[in-house]
């Protein structure tokens, strides 16, 4: 049975009671932190079916606790049980005898003074369960259960069904009482991928009694049954979290329940309505695989910072292989699987270093795990983030990646391939890196004058799909003296896909649609007709390659063209190859200047096309359009050397941090990187707020101080080589 509205009612009405509990006062008086305000470090063993027969659980705590761990997660249950249950069909491993296996680590960890989180499956349960409540469980289409794909014998449990509601539930209180851990965990659930569609009879039910239709086939924006039907999903998350944070607290209201949000930038729930469910964020984003950018871990932290500001957040890093094909049994390269964790720390995140099965054939992910996880606890101090330093905001466009790609769009093919609409923000922050800019995420759900006034300017790369309010709050942002950079269809639609008659934001970008998306094109150019700041660097040439795709417009000021279209031509054969129109009065960019505030709008898609081609000049247009935007601001740092570096820089409980990534590699772009190329020196200029001064600075991977000069509010110093990952700490 779905959990009705009294019930509802009733786990809202707790956990308002439960989270006001979150600020416990000591014994002395003293309001208590929340236990993960202070994780830093964490573990994972994942356990198998046969570990019960010989795992070792004081030598995996040894392990641990060599990492200078604070938290580690243990397999509590849901798909399996390691602990002698009493709740009826929850699957005890076959081979767990008279063990209690999840008791054992309990006790080895907190003998060590390690927390511990107990991690839950959801997702799946067994063929006695399955003849016990059929209910429970998602159907196909033609009404057989749904399998797991490499392990038929389990099957897909249904969020609908009281599974979520009792059962789950049943096993929390009892992993509760007996053990008391200091939150729960779901693998896999919620997740941020797309919404799976279940034709099981309660389904059928919510559905016609909710949407007033039928499941849908797929993803589809465009539908009014899906988009009812993303609402209720959502809503039903909500509900089972707070029913789930609810009676993990019923022990102990320091406890609690955190979901799965990894998936980096290419979500489909929505990550803000669910971080807003935690009070801290917890990503399963293990490593990378394909033609993949090393920086995808770095992602994830902005991720989480701008969905859930303010609270801690982890991710979870697999030591053994995440490839594709995977091999869940040997080790990643201590190179990758380093710089991941590098990622992780400089982006906020707590690190949780993940390995899968008690006896281990491949042990070279140990010691690589070790190295790292005792060099943060010796400079653990650093590492207490108060503040990030940056002046450049990037809109991450929720809507537009998750639904971007899905109804109407799916027309737009390239090369036989549904477009990615994670693209356009991939070729914009890989443009962002390579002209060293520090810049934070900000979730179009936050775009008020609070969140954004602290920036000089706000980057959009085609937030296609933009609620009326958003548009309006950008409006706002730019009359105010912000400037704004936008490329090809942002705010053409709303957060639906709905089609406006024409940009939400015409009025700011000074252009107006003449026309649907034109592409995807190759052989197109775009002309510079007048010099410009942003045309610097192209000496040479009088064209620059033009984008794939782009929206026609016509300009509604006066004003010289600086950038102009020229239309695609064929490109083969040889003789063919001439410009049938070498010149034309459609823009291939706008650049405005209102009192203080200026704006950029391409539109094409500049950054996607730079994220798929890897041409230079696209990548260059877009910095010289960020460096015009800052209108000789200071950068908040500065860092001048060689190398494909990503910057973080944060104020620090001792002071401030400047944390360098070195993603110069031939492995940058595809699994695995294997070696290091170290670049150097990098000359550094760092801001500092008046009055403040600085007595040290020193390199915590070097291991040494660094000779400084600071005047004016600005610390000059020398960063001699950068291997792979380094911190440098201004006190």
């Amino acid at each position: 049975m779905a959990i009705n509205r009294r019930e509802f009612l009733s786990a809202s009405a707790a956990t308002l009671l439960a989270a006001s509990t979150r600020s416990l006062v000591a014994d002395d008086g003293i309001a208590a932190k929340p236990w993960y305000s202070t994780m830093q470090r964490c573990g994972h063993l994942n356990l198998n079916e046969r570990d019960p027969l010989t795992l070792d659980a004081e030598s995996w705590m040894d392990y641990f606790a060599s990492l200078k761990t604070d938290t580690v997660l243990h397999n509590g249950g849901g798909i399996m049980a390691f602990y002698p249950t009493d709740v009826p069909f929850h699957h005890r491993s076959e081979f767990l005898g008279s063990r209690d296996l999840l008791g054992e680590l309990m006790s080895a960890s907190r003998k060590r003074g390690i927390r511990v989180v107990a991690r839950m499956d959801a997702n799946y349960a067994y063929e006695d369960a399955l003849q016990a409540h059929p209910e429970w469980f998602e159907r196909n289409a033609d009404g057989s259960p749904r399998r797991h794909t490499e392990c038929p014998w389990l099957y897909k449990t249904c969020m609908f069904s009281s599974y979520f509601t009792e059962q789950m539930p049943a096993i929390y209180r009892e992993i509760g009482e007996r053990y008391d851990p200091e939150c729960f965990y779901t693998n896999g659930w919620p997740g941020t991928q797309a919404l799976e569609v279940c034709h099981c009879e309660n389904c059928q039910k919510i559905y016609r009694e909710q949407t007033g239709g039928v499941p849908p086939p797929g993803t589809d924006p465009h539908s009014p049954i899906y988009r009812k039907y993303y609402d209720v999903s959502m809503d039903r998350i909500a509900t089972v979290w707070r029913l789930w944070e609810d009676t993990a607290r019923q022990k102990n209201p320091r406890s609690g329940y955190v979901g799965n949000l990894g998936g980096g930038i290419r979500t489909v729930k929505s990550v803000k309505r669910l971080s807003d469910l935690t009070d801290w964020f917890y990503a399963d984003y293990q490593g990378r695989s394909g033609n993949a950018p090393i920086w995808l871990c770095a992602q994830q932290g902005r991720i989480a910072r701008c969905a859930a500001p303010g609270r801690p957040a982890a991710n979870a890093i697999g030591g053994y292989d995440t490839g594709n094909p995977g091999w869940r049994h040997t080790s990643k390269t201590r190179e990758e699987t380093t710089l991941w964790m590098a990622q992780a720390t400089a982006s906020g995140m707590a690190p949780c270093y993940h390995w899968l099965g008690g006896r281990p054939e491949d042990t070279r992910w140990r010691e690589t795990g070790r190295s790292f996880f005792q060099w943060l606890a010796g400079n653990k101090d650093h590492f207490r983030n108060r503040n990030t330093i940056a002046n450049l905001a990037v809109l991450y466009p929720q809507s537009t990646i998750s639904f971007y790609g899905a109804g109407g769009a799916t027309a737009r093919k390239l090369n036989g391939e549904a477009i990615d609409p994670a693209e356009f923000l991939d070729g914009l922050y890989e443009s962002l890196l390579a002209g060293r800019f520090v810049f934070d995420f900000v979730h179009q759900e936050d775009l008020d004058a609070e969140r954004l006034n602290r920036y000089a300017a706000l980057l959009i790369s085609n937030a296609a799909y933009l609620r009326d309010s958003e548009c309006k709050a950008i409006r706002a942002y730019v009359a105010a003296g912000g400037s704004l950079l936008a490329t090809f269809e942002t705010s053409r639609y709303n957060e639906w896909g709905e089609a406006r008659e024409d940009f939400g934001l015409k009025d700011v970008f000074g252009v107006s649609a003449k026309g649907d998306v034109i592409g995807p094109e190759g052989n197109g150019y775009m002309r510079i007709e007048q010099p410009h700041p942003i045309l610097e660097g192209y000496e040479g040439t009088a064209i620059l390659p033009g984008p794939e795709f782009r929206v026609p417009v016509s300009g509604t000021g006066s004003g010289p063209l600086p950038l102009s279209v020229v239309p695609a031509y064929p490109a083969f054969p040889p003789e063919m190859v001439f410009p049938r129109t070498p010149r034309t009065n459609e823009p291939a960019g706008i650049f405005l200047e209102r009192g203080s505030s200026r704006v950029v709008y391409f539109p094409g898609d500049i950054d996607r096309t730079f994220c798929r081609s890897g041409h230079p000049d696209f990548s260059r247009l877009l910095i010289n359009s960020v460096r015009w935007l800052l209108n000789g601001r200071p950068l908040p740092v500065s860092v001048e050397g060689e190398g494909m570096l990503e910057l973080f820089a944060w104020e620090t409980e001792p002071g401030f941090a400047l944390h360098i990534l070195n993603y110069t590699n031939p492995r940058m772009n595809r699994p695995y990187v294997s070696r290091y190329y170290p670049v150097g020196p990098q000359r550094v200029q760092f801001q500092i707020p008046q009055g403040r001064r600085i007595m040290a600075v020193r390199a915590l991977r070097e291991g040494r101080a660094l000779p400084f000069q600071q005047s004016e509010g600005v610390v000059r110093f020398e960063v001699p080589s950068v291997a792979d990952y380094e911190v440098v700490a201004l006190t």
